[in-house]
């Protein structure tokens, strides 16, 4: 065949691992500003940065701390064990004499070391009533008073108390306040369908938390926050604020609602670039079978390019022969079936100016035409929650401040 086989290779810039040629680049800058949006989306309530999922697979350390010196004065993080962990590693960091920012961890099942959850001063959920026994035999084994949030199951059908059954919720925890073991110091809830803005399912949501409330509050509870809203709520219903919002997806400057609005117009800056070096790039003629199972021939004399990334790093294996990539400033998709650790881009013929360890660029923030965590989404049926937390550990996380200078 005619086309020229590259004579170059391209040198690594700064920030980039010696032992793995794919990275993933948080912006911690973007993270704050995103924290901004959130806060003046919902001037009269405190934020809560929730961080579950390694922070949604950006980093549990570094993004806490940026949220936080934006104005965060919360912290979320849903199963015990990464509340335990961002306790401690927020703790080392600290100056002595710091104060501690609040953090409320909601996940954990019967014998859970909840012990270990009072002695680093985390809030605590209860759901039901063995819950709020485990937690006050916790207080009463270490002398402590444990902070929790009772909450209600106002139409998610997931966790919480169903509202006839939240009374015996409120009384168990009252009890066990009584006695010293607990204090109630929240009421809480998650809406199922913010995202849709005219979807009723909201209002009603709304009434059911507001009445469950005035229920707890009628039998003697005092809460210091009432909290329902995620990042669709903050963003999109203003009635569901009350005390405290909790933004997960929007912290990450991804849009919870992408039907209704960009990340763009909600005025959020996505914080994660994912991208790698090119590890191979070679000429192919045409009618060259790719990948397992050849499910993409070439058509047309080209050049191929090999990514190191697969879903053995969270690449969605159903992007076969359709996940966006762009190199050079120009857009491809993934020809082939998606493989553990690699995937193959068909660059055409302008791939004769494309070297090895050029940066090919799976998502970010969809500057000059980039392929972003949503269209990901759009191409496998999912949301931009999943793409972005599905991302493995071992692809190294860079953070840049908010001068866009990078460190490992």
């Amino acid at each position: 065949m005619s086309l020229p086989v590259p004579a170059r290779s391209a040198a690594p810039s700064p920030g980039w691992s010696a032992a793995h040629p794919a990275r993933a680049v948080v912006d911690l800058g973007a993270i704050g500003h995103n924290v901004g949006v959130l806060r003046a989306a919902a001037p009269g309530a405190e934020l809560m940065a929730v961080v579950k999922a390694d922070a949604y697979g950006h980093g549990l350390l570094p993004v806490a701390r940026a949220a936080l010196a934006a104005g965060a004065t919360w912290l979320g993080a849903a199963q015990l064990a990464e509340a335990l962990e961002l306790r401690a590693g927020l703790d080392a960091g600290a100056p002595a004499g710091a104060a501690r920012p609040r953090i409320l961890t909601w996940i954990f099942a019967p014998g859970a070391p909840l012990e270990r959850a009072l002695a680093a001063d985390l809030d605590l959920s209860a759901s039901a009533p063995w819950a709020v026994a485990e937690i006050a035999a916790a207080a009463r084994a270490t002398g402590r008073t444990a902070r929790v949030h009772l909450k209600v199951d106002t139409g998610m059908g997931r966790g919480g108390a169903r509202p006839e059954a939240f009374g015996d919720l409120v009384d168990a925890a009252l009890a066990a306040q009584a006695e010293g073991a607990v204090r109630v110091v929240g009421v809480w809830s998650h809406l199922a369908c913010a995202d849709e803005p005219e979807n009723p399912a909201t209002a009603r949501q709304v009434e059911v938390f507001t009445a469950a409330v005035a229920q707890a509050e009628r039998a003697g509870a005092r809460p210091e926050v009432r909290h329902l809203a995620a990042s669709s709520g903050t963003l999109l219903h203003p009635a569901t604020h009350f005390d405290l919002v909790r933004p997960g997806i929007a912290v990450y400057g991804l849009t919870p609602a992408p039907a209704v609005a960009s990340s763009r117009t909600l005025g959020l800056r996505p914080a994660m670039r994912l991208e790698a070096r090119l590890t191979v790039v070679k000429p192919a003629p045409a009618g060259t079978p790719l990948s397992y199972g050849h499910t993409a021939v070439t058509t047309a004399d080209t050049h191929l390019g090999v990514v190191p990334l697969g879903y053995g790093d969270g690449i969605p294996r159903a992007a076969s022969d359709a996940g966006p990539v762009m190199v050079a400033g120009r857009r491809y998709h993934v020809a082939g079936r998606v493989c553990m650790d690699q995937v193959v881009v068909d660059l055409g013929p302008e791939g004769a100016d494309v070297a090895v360890g050029d940066t090919a660029v799976l998502f970010g923030d969809g500057a000059g035409g980039g392929p972003t965590a949503d269209d990901w989404a759009g191409v496998v049926g999912t949301i931009n929650y999943e793409i972005v937390t599905r991302l493995g550990c071992r692809v190294p996380r860079v953070y840049a401040g908010g001068t866009g200078s990078e460190d490992a």
